[in-house]
């Protein structure tokens, strides 16, 4: 179902990123999945680099949140061998490195939003945060985590 979705939207899901820290990528508990921070690396390297709005525009922030989405789905198929068990996308945490007068941190973070919608429909609706900060490893500009319900 969710498999074939991806295949009709023409996403092919990376293979599951490596932490770059001390940590591992999720961790189930009970139903729920919870997904590390993802940060929009593809093939190892940052898409962009920066605050938003300064050195990221807002389009290539959104572009960023999607690369982290695919991502953390990545890992969750990693995890649940198929994106066919996730029952719903419960929580979405996104983090975006800003300049100080930057308040639109809600729109990236749609770019993630948006792609999940897309992908699970209205298993895709989820709660969630988007927060501005200083800084984000590697001087990504989004770094967001998932939690997910799954089932057997």
């Amino acid at each position: 179902m969710y498999q074939a979705r991806l295949t009709q939207l023409g996403i092919l899901l990376p293979p599951a990123p490596k932490p770059i820290a001390s940590y591992v990528p999720a961790v189930a508990a009970g139903s729920l999945l919870y997904v590390s921070g993802q940060l929009p690396l593809r093939e190892g390297k940052l898409l962009h680099t920066g605050k938003v709005p300064d050195q990221v525009s807002i389009e290539a922030g959104q572009e960023a949140a999607r690369q982290c989405v695919l991502n953390a789905l990545a890992i969750a198929k990693d995890h649940l061998t198929t994106l066919d068990r996730v029952k719903q996308i419960v929580r979405l945490s996104g983090y975006v490195a800003s300049s100080p007068e930057f308040h639109q941190q809600p729109l990236i973070i749609n770019g993630a939003s948006e792609l999940l919608e897309a992908i699970f429909g209205a298993a895709g609706k989820h709660s969630r945060i988007a927060v501005g900060v200083i800084s984000l490893p590697l001087n990504a500009p989004v770094e967001l985590d998932l939690i997910l319900q799954f089932t057997d």
